[in-house]
This record gives C-alpha cells, structure tokens and sequence, in this order.
C-alpha cells in the first residue's frame, strides 16, 4: 500500500477516536470498569490549548522540558550504546555488568525519586536523572542485541583478513548493529518523555510534566490532556526524528529494506 492511500487511513483513524472521545464525554458514557464523567470535551482541551498557546509560560514550559529530556537523552545514548557494545563483544563484560543493570532495569521512574534527590545537588540535575534512566535501558538492551546479531562469519572472516579489534569494531560490529541500535534510540526517545512527568514532579517550576501535575492537583481538567496531548506530540516528533537520522545513518539497510 503507498503512501497515498495510507495517509488516508490515518487520518480516519484519528477521526474516529476524536469522535468517540466527544460522543463519550459529552453523553457521559459510563461503561461500568471505565466512565467518562469526569473526561473534559474536546472543546473545553482545545480552549485550554489556545489558553496555553497565548499564555508567557509556554516558552518557559517548553524550553525546561525540552533540555531536561535531552541532556538525559543525550547521556544515556552515550553510555547506553558503549556499554551495549562492551557487553555485546565481551563474556566478561557480560558476565559482571549485564546482572546488575538486569536488577535496575525493571525499577519504575517514580521508585527512583528518593534516592535521586538524595544523590544530586540540584533538583535540576535529579529530574535530568530520571529521564536518563527512562532512556537508558531501551537504548542498551537493543545495543545488546544488535551486536550479538552480527554474523559470526562475517568477523571470522575481517580477523582471517587481517582486522585487529578495532578494525573489526568499526567496520562489521557497528554497521551490523546499527538498525538495532537506532530502534533502541528512537524507543529510548520515547521513554524519555515517558519519564518527564515523573522527573518534573520532584521539584519542577516549569515544564510540560510540572503543568500536567499542577493541573492535576487543582483539578483542572482540560489542562490536563492538555499537558497529555503535548508530551505525546513532542516525544512521537522527537522518535521520528532520531528514526530518521537513523536512516540517513544506514542507508544500506533502507535500501535492503525497501527490496
């Protein structure tokens, strides 16, 4: 199916669920597990998102968000793909790195809160933390994969050829597991964002998590989803971008993929 007529199909889809949406919070609908009493229109958002829109905190908003997910972001790609790379070559590393990051790595965002504002002398540099460890793991565990992937054969044959270590690093283990390693950061993106209104519930004074929570607390509702809708636009944009960039990165496999 092209793109011509794909687009199509989305475009309904996301008409059909903002149908349902209005249907259910204009009727009330209460189906018993799940009620839609309390779930604002999409008029009441869309007022409370041009409210946002005009207001001076936007910027603010945006602009601590965006700096908090991507320092985390940003480190976590870095240690995430060399430790990916390290366990992925090595026994050794395996053996005495991939246990404990295995026991951290099911611990959930907000369990981290306590012990972050007891490590780092900032709440800024906290909050930046717990989007780092949203987005380390994702980037790590597909590293690991990626590289464990790799043909054998294909390094059998660079070493009979010749190839030190490095060599062999640079010219078959990263180029075999690069497609792994982008679906890692671009999920890693994705989580960051996850993590952002966990992050900014330590001690923010600004930014989309700190305004989706305020919201909460004082019970204003449109702002809410609001704040939803923002964090869900900003972290699929932001996916995007890095599968993007992923692909200019491996065009031998856009193009394999495309057969």
């Amino acid at each position: 199916m092209t793109n011509l007529y794909r687009w199509p199909l989305r475009l309904a889809s996301l008409a059909a669920c903002l149908l349902f949406w209005q249907v259910a919070s204009t009727q009330r609908l209460d189906l018993g597990l799940v009620t839609f009493t309390y779930v604002p229109t999409p008029a009441s958002v869309l007022d409370a998102a041009w409210q946002l829109l005009h207001s001076s905190k936007l910027l603010q908003h945006l602009s601590s968000s965006l700096s908090r997910v991507f320092a985390g972001y940003l480190a976590a790609a870095v240690v995430g793909v060399l430790l990916g790379l390290a366990i992925g070559r090595s026994k050794w590393a395996e053996d005495s790195l991939l246990p404990p990051l295995e026991v951290l790595r099911p611990i959930p965002a907000v369990a981290w809160i306590p012990l972050a504002i007891l490590m780092f002398p900032s709440s800024e540099l906290s909050m930046i933390f717990i989007t780092f460890t949203g987005a380390l793991f994702p980037i790590l565990l597909n590293t690991v994969h990626g590289v464990e992937g790799v043909d054998p054969r294909l390094v059998a044959s660079a070493r009979s050829l010749g190839a030190g270590r490095l060599a062999i690093l640079r010219e078959v283990v990263l180029p075999g597991a690069a497609p792994s390693i982008v679906t890692g950061l671009a999920i890693g993106m994705g989580t960051s964002w996850f993590c952002l209104v966990t992050a900014e519930m330590i001690s923010g004074q600004f930014g989309i998590g700190y305004y989706t929570w305020e919201s909460y607390t004082i019970q204003n509702y449109p702002d809410i989803i609001v704040g939803m809708l923002l964090i869900g636009v900003l972290g699929m944009g932001s996916s995007g971008l890095v599968k993007r960039l992923g692909g200019l990165l491996t065009p031998w496999y856009r193009v394999k993929g495309n057969r």
